[in-house]
């Protein structure tokens, strides 16, 4: 695979891996191009721990799936990220950014513009909805043959100082070469994101995991690799679109969009 084709074929995973168990080749050549990232000073400033334990994946899992539905019952995520979804195409196309809810079960499909609605909150809460969501949550993240936690130097994170944002740039960076392996070795990985959405449950995957106090939990991701035949969960969303270079590239001063590139832009990933 050539390098663009790589960066162009790029996906967040949203079903299922394969069972297998990645090769401890693989998972030494993903942890390699991570390391090639850049760093200021060459700082270096990340650690990762891999989980292939499935006692301990079970346990991250039960946590994520239990999280998932803690704030969708709650309401609280959709409040706090309902900037970044869309319920139509129209406004997909129209916006290019966010995530487009564009998988759903007949029996919600009518009640999506009612989501953020004190009464469609209760009529989610009657359906189960967070619970289904909770538990797919939970099967998916149980079904990964590895997790990967990716941790900062606190002495190297300091939000408040510029260098501060260079060490989280350096991780991102790090994790978009790891990322971009995961495309070239035939693999898909996703964000466990709920657990951070309740910290007290993001404490216990800290002290699961052990991380010393010089080191910062990030994140944790899922990895495996892909089935021939991927099948989209019954509540899923679509990621694809990208903004027109028109709408954030600017030309010698921020007061002149550029122009000319819009046709030219290339079909993106999620």
């Amino acid at each position: 695979m050539e390098f663009f084709d790589a960066v162009f074929a790029r996906r967040t995973t949203n079903g299922p891996f394969r069972p297998d168990p990645v090769s401890p080749e693989h998972q030494q050549l993903l942890i390699r191009a991570a390391a090639a990232a850049p760093s200021q000073f060459n700082s270096q400033p990340w650690r990762f721990v891999l989980i292939e334990d499935p006692a301990t994946i079970g346990e991250v899992a039960r946590i994520s799936g239990e999280s998932m539905t803690r704030v969708m019952g709650e309401g609280t995520f959709f409040h706090r990220y309902r900037k970044y979804f869309r319920f139509s195409q129209e406004e997909m196309d129209r916006l290019r950014s966010g995530m487009l809810f564009d998988r759903l079960p007949a029996l919600l499909r009518p009640f999506t513009s009612r989501v953020f609605t004190p009464s469609g909150q209760k009529l989610m809460n009657r359906l189960r909805v967070p619970q289904r969501l909770g538990e797919e949550n939970r099967k998916l993240v149980a079904g990964s043959p590895l997790l990967l936690g990716v941790m900062l130097e606190r002495g190297e994170y300091r939000p408040d100082q510029l260098s501060g944002f260079y060490s989280v740039f350096s991780m991102g960076a790090a994790m978009e070469n790891l990322w971009l392996s995961t495309t070239q070795l035939g693999m898909g990985i996703q964000f466990v994101s709920f657990p951070m959405e309740v910290p007290e449950n993001w404490r216990r995957i800290v002290e699961m995991l052990r991380v010393p106090e010089e080191l910062e939990l990030m994140a944790v991701y899922r990895l495996g690799y892909l089935p021939a035949t991927q099948h989209r969960p019954a509540i899923d969303w679509s990621s694809r679109e990208r903004k027109l270079p028109s709408q954030f590239v600017f030309r010698e001063t921020c007061d002149s969009p550029q122009t000319g590139w819009d046709e030219d832009s290339r079909p993106a990933s999620d």
